[in-house]
């Protein structure tokens, strides 16, 4: 039995709006198993916390470069390192982040050369399929509150011009659907909810189609000629194709907005490959995620396979919970505590099925786990 001794927190070397860090609460939580804390020097820089923040009596939190914390037992980072950076890590050692195993063939297969014991935070699941750690609320909520804030600019008080109710249709019927879909109804914002309603206007009306509509192509072409916003929300089976093919944006209005709140890649130079669901659209991250139909940064991360001809207004953030960090940390942090307690105590070697709630939990969203399956 491999028990952890240490815990290494790299910062996320991504896009300069990318400034989510675990708070010192949560490293001091976990410094009480005993373990040594290693934080990549400068952690917690762009949220203004200082390294003493971090510090505890009687704890061993150190402050160390990239590579040292890289090498460290067990490493923590929310979003996954790039496929060059897994290669800092040691051989043996347990890497928890968002890994995405289902969209990432790449990172899968780069994990199993290494040699790391990977725990996808997004696969850390209950018997019924729920996961533990995600922050869905948030990323419908953030989404929605961006396309009501451009419609806001554009029509005061979001009354429409033709005085008629906005419609809102949303793609995919699981927990992100559900979220937004509340938040549609209530204009993204419960501040802005609230002061609608004391204005008075037409409203919104939500829409939600499971699998069993979007294939029906006269359905969805008369769906999408009433649609002012789009949310996209699918978990697809076949990652292979999309939803939404590009030539199907035209039935929408021209001053539609697309909400991407699936974020999933094209990587295309994999057998089968994975496109977007919505064909033709940008995948933003925190420093840009609206992009209008003549942005100039449309094309910039598109292969050149897809299609692209027909656009809309797009809203698409890699990162939807980023966009408030400290309240995104704090939600994670009271989800990822007793996960990470099991963790620490067991090692990622002796986890197993026939253990408790959290311990089969981490077995779910285990590289090892998925392979299986």
């Amino acid at each position: 039995m491999s028990i952890p001794r240490s815990v290494g927190f790299p910062a996320m070397m991504k896009e300069a709006g990318e400034r989510r860090v675990f708070l010192p609460t949560f490293i001091h939580r976990l410094a009480e198993t005993g373990v040594d804390i290693h934080l990549e020097k400068g952690y917690g820089e762009k949220l203004g916390i200082e390294f003493r923040s971090y510090q505890v009596s009687g704890a061993h939190i150190l402050e160390e470069s990239r590579e040292d914390v890289f090498q460290q037992d067990v490493v923590v980072v929310l979003r996954s390192p790039e496929l060059k950076e897994l290669e800092l890590l040691r051989r043996g050692s347990t890497l928890v982040s968002m890994l995405h195993f289902s969209t990432r063939p790449k990172r899968v297969q780069r994990l199993k050369e290494l040699g790391i014991n990977a725990i996808a935070l997004d696969g850390i699941a209950s018997k019924t399929g729920i996961r533990l750690v995600q922050n869905m609320r948030a990323v419908a909520w953030n989404g929605l509150e961006t396309a009501f804030d451009i419609f806001e600019k554009k029509w005061p008080k979001l009354r429409k011009p033709d005085g008629e109710p906005i419609r809102v249709l949303v793609l995919g019927t699981g927990m992100v659907g559900k979220h937004a879909v509340e938040a549609a109804s209530k204009f993204g914002s419960p501040s802005r909810n609230k002061m609608i309603l004391e204005a008075g206007n037409a409203g919104v009306i939500v829409s939600a189609l499971g699998r069993s509509t979007t294939s029906n192509i006269e359905t969805m072409k008369k769906l999408f000629s009433q649609t002012d916003i789009l949310v996209d929300t699918t978990q697809r089976q076949d990652t292979s194709k999309p939803v939404v093919p590009n030539n199907w944006l035209a039935w929408l209005p021209s001053h539609a907005i697309i909400v991407d709140l699936s974020v999933d890649p094209y990587t295309l130079d994999v057998i089968p490959p994975v496109v977007r669901a919505v064909e033709g659209i940008p995948q933003g991250n925190l420093d840009q995620y609206i992009f209008y139909p003549d942005d100039v940064n449309w094309n910039a991360k598109i292969p050149a396979e897809i299609a692209t001809d027909v656009r809309r207004t797009s809203i698409s953030c890699y990162s939807w919970p980023g966009i408030y960090p400290r309240m995104c940390m704090r939600h994670y942090a009271g989800q990822l505590h007793p996960l990470m307690s099991v963790l620490l105590a067991k090692g990622y070697e002796d986890l197993s099925l026939d253990g408790g709630y959290f311990e089969q939990a981490l077995v779910r969203g285990s590289l090892d786990y998925f392979l299986a399956e």
